[in-house]
């Protein structure tokens, strides 16, 4: 059993940052592949970036160039750097991760989630 919680989020003007983290404990983050979903109100669960421990990263095409996720063993966390944000970035941002170096897309993949941190980006 993996445990994560989220922290980080908050509320930011358009084009500034925000560094949303994700610890886990229970297990070592190095036997899985980590993802960042958002959930936006009334729209579905989508993708932002995965990052395993081989250290592979995928994007979705919304967060290229503006986001950067990493991970930090020592820590057993994996951060999410947002720069340039934009109010179409708002929502409620959860950690998942899936045992192995796969990384997915579909948050139907992802075994164990954290329990989401709300980022607001106002206008």
């Amino acid at each position: 059993q993996v445990q994560l919680v989220e922290s980080g989020g908050g509320l930011v003007q358009a084009g500034g940052s925000l560094r949303l983290s994700c610890a886990a404990s229970g297990r070592t983050l190095r036997e899985y592949a980590v993802g960042w979903f958002r959930q936006a109100p009334g729209k579905e669960r989508e993708f932002v970036a995965a990052v395993n421990w081989n250290g592979s990263t995928y994007y979705a095409d919304s967060a290229k160039g503006r986001f950067t996720i990493s991970g930090d063993n020592a820590k057993n966390t994996v951060d999410l750097q947002m720069n340039s944000l934009k109010p179409e970035d708002s929502g409620v941002y959860y950690c998942a991760c899936r045992q192995g170096n796969l990384i997915t897309t579909r948050f139907s993949d992802y075994d164990y989630w954290g329990q989401g941190t709300q980022v607001t980006v106002s206008s």
